[in-house]
């Protein structure tokens, strides 16, 4: 019997025996054949070993690479973060040097085109009119009489009428697009009060004209907190109490000491409230003004066919003394105030333009409406949300859309104009 081993080539010949003896050739084979097939896995598992011991070494090598590269990139970008973080500081310095400098420009460029505009509407015509001599005889004779019968309705203090927009200043840019904003009508005081939005609940109130220019001018500001909200834009001071129109109400009008910060009257408005006084304006529907004479109060009545409505108040106990129903439409009308009780009607088209006086009513009947001159304001931004008149400056304070401006007005002698 032989008994070979394929890898070894080497063979053991076995001669033929007993039973047992073939039994314990059997095993020796067997035993023979166990050990050789280890030694070839073992010499197998080694090699094994070599190769992924080698793998390992490859894939270590690649990972160090790797890891340096990784190191080499976040080195070059945080160098690249602090380049990109030192630009951008750079952008904002010069990205605000260059805000304030148009905002700079801005305001010189809207200061140049109001007095552009001042300059356009200031340009006023006369009519060259040929008169028969008789004519011019007669007629004097007549105003001579029409004379005598004005100065006796004259009040001596009282003898004023609007010719003309003198000059214009915009003061300052603060607030909503609609609000009012005054000095005290009815004593010297340099004080302005500052009132924002058409309902509102909050009076800012200034030393004098300089804290109210400031930039940080809600720091400088003096907060009264009224009892009740007002409505509308059109709030008066006249000697150290605020007159308003109480929001929620149709026609109640508030009478606050701003002083002691109490309510000391307050009065309801026959047949005003129900109704817009302005068409433009709908939020106004009581616009109070001061003038010469006192205080007054413009509405309409939905009865008198869109005309606007003037009564003569009484400041101290809020009583009504006279009330006229004049002939000026609050359609297209924007804005209103009264010089030496004559009403002026500003108005305007729904889409825009220049703002006029279209409407002149004179409660003691001595100016003509036809005969006066039409009044255009310089161009603005969007309509007036209110203009009130300053009898003591003979100036008119204007809301325009967020814009606080003045105006200088051109007055004459009503016995000069009739």
């Amino acid at each position: 019997m032989t008994v070979c081993f394929t890898n070894s080539v080497r063979c053991i010949l076995v001669k033929p025996q007993g039973a047992m003896e073939r039994l314990q050739s059997a095993v020796l084979a067997l035993l023979i054949t166990t050990i050789i097939a280890q030694k070839l896995c073992a010499a197998q598992d080694e090699d094994m070993i070599h190769y992924f011991e080698r793998r390992f070494l490859i894939l270590e090598g690649r990972i160090e690479k790797c890891d340096q590269d990784l190191r080499q990139y976040v080195q070059e970008f945080r160098t690249l973060s602090r380049k990109m973080k030192s630009q951008v500081r750079d952008l904002s310095i010069s990205s605000a040097t260059h805000k304030s400098e148009l905002e700079n420009l801005s305001a010189r460029v809207e200061r140049a085109e109001w007095d552009i505009d001042f300059v356009e509407s200031a340009t006023s015509h006369k009519p060259c009119i040929e008169m028969d001599q008789k004519l011019v005889e007669e007629r004097l004779k007549e105003e001579a009489e029409e004379q005598r019968n004005i100065e006796r309705k004259l009040n001596s203090s009282c003898n004023n009428i609007l010719f003309g927009i003198k000059s214009v200043k915009m003061v300052k840019k603060a607030g909503d697009g609609h609000g009012s904003w005054m000095k005290d009508s009815g004593n010297d005081s340099h004080e302005i009060y500052f009132l924002n939005g058409p309902k509102n609940n909050v009076l800012l109130k200034f030393y004098n004209i300089e804290d109210f220019t400031d930039s940080n001018y809600t720091q400088r500001a003096q907060n009264v907190t009224l009892p009740f909200s007002w409505q509308g834009a059109g709030q008066i001071v006249y000697n150290g109490f605020l007159f308003f129109h109480k929001e929620g109400t149709g026609n109640e009008i508030i009478k606050y000491d701003i002083q002691k910060r109490n309510v000391t009257d307050r009065m309801l408005l026959p047949g005003a409230g129900q109704v817009p006084v302005y068409q433009l304006s709908p939020f106004n529907k009581i616009d109070l003004a001061v003038d010469e004479q006192g205080i007054w109060a413009i509405h309409a009545m939905p009865n008198m066919d869109e005309n606007i409505v003037i009564t003569k108040i009484d400041y101290e106990n809020l009583s009504i003394e006279n009330v006229w129903n004049t002939s000026c439409s609050s359609t297209n009308a924007e804005a209103a105030f009264v010089i030496c009780g004559t009403l002026y009607v500003v108005y305007n088209s729904p889409s825009g333009g220049r703002s006029h006086i279209e409407c002149v009513y004179d409660t003691l009947d001595i100016v003509n409406r036809f005969e006066t001159p039409t009044v255009y304001f310089p161009k603005r931004y969007s309509s007036h949300s209110i203009i009130h008149y300053n009898p003591r400056e003979l100036q008119l304070y204007s809301w325009d859309d967020g814009y606080q401006i003045i105006f200088n007005v051109d007055l004459k002698r009503k016995t000069e104009h009739a």
